[in-house]
């Protein structure tokens, strides 16, 4: 199966490669007007991709600890660890132009999905794409659940293997502005 090229998001405002199988969770229920997530058609995973206000008060590694630790709130982490934390070249991002840092991080999270008591640690992977000119940091997190037991899938759901490293590093250097005006009047 090929990735997804150009998958329009944000109304058309921005694109990027989706890899394979994704799914768009906006088909299935509601999502906030500043996320675009879509999720593995077999396995837990996930990919967030959110408009933020821009973090000023926080700058270089601290900015990416600060939205990965933010998240944890929001999610009601039972624990939040970072295990690094390393810039990404600018001159490997299609949002060169605009973004003035980026960063990734690596990380494990413990949290409960709704409606359950037991937490389990979840790998997260964020890129932090800052982009002051519009206020903005461009947040794009893969979300690794622990494997379930694959025992019980059927064969046509082996075909899609889980999602990789380089399937959320190809989704976040392939993001482009299409549409300026998604920020509002500058």
């Amino acid at each position: 199966m090929e990735p997804t090229r150009d998958y329009p998001l944000f109304g058309g405002a921005f694109s990027a490669t989706l890899p394979p199988g994704a799914i768009d969770i906006s088909d299935l229920r509601p999502v906030p007007d500043n996320q675009e997530v879509f999720c593995h058609r077999v396995t837990d995973q996930s990919l967030i991709v959110e408009l933020l206000e821009l973090q000023a008060h926080v700058r270089g590694e601290a900015a990416a600890r600060y939205h990965f630790e933010d998240v944890g709130g929001v999610q009601e982490a039972r624990a939040v660890q970072v295990d690094a934390v390393q810039p990404i070249l600018l001159e490997s991002l299609a949002l060169r132009g605009c973004c003035e840092e980026a960063w990734v991080l690596s990380g494990k999270q413990q949290v409960a999905k709704e409606c359950q008591q037991v937490a389990k640690d979840v790998t997260l992977h964020q890129a932090l794409l800052r982009l002051p000119q519009y206020q903005t940091d461009l947040l794009l997190t893969f979300n690794q659940p622990p494997p379930d037991n694959r025992s019980s899938l059927g064969a046509d759901d082996l075909l899609l293997p889980p999602w990789s490293l380089g399937d959320f590093e190809q989704l976040v250097t392939s993001m482009t502005l299409h549409d300026p005006n998604i920020f509002g009047p500058q």
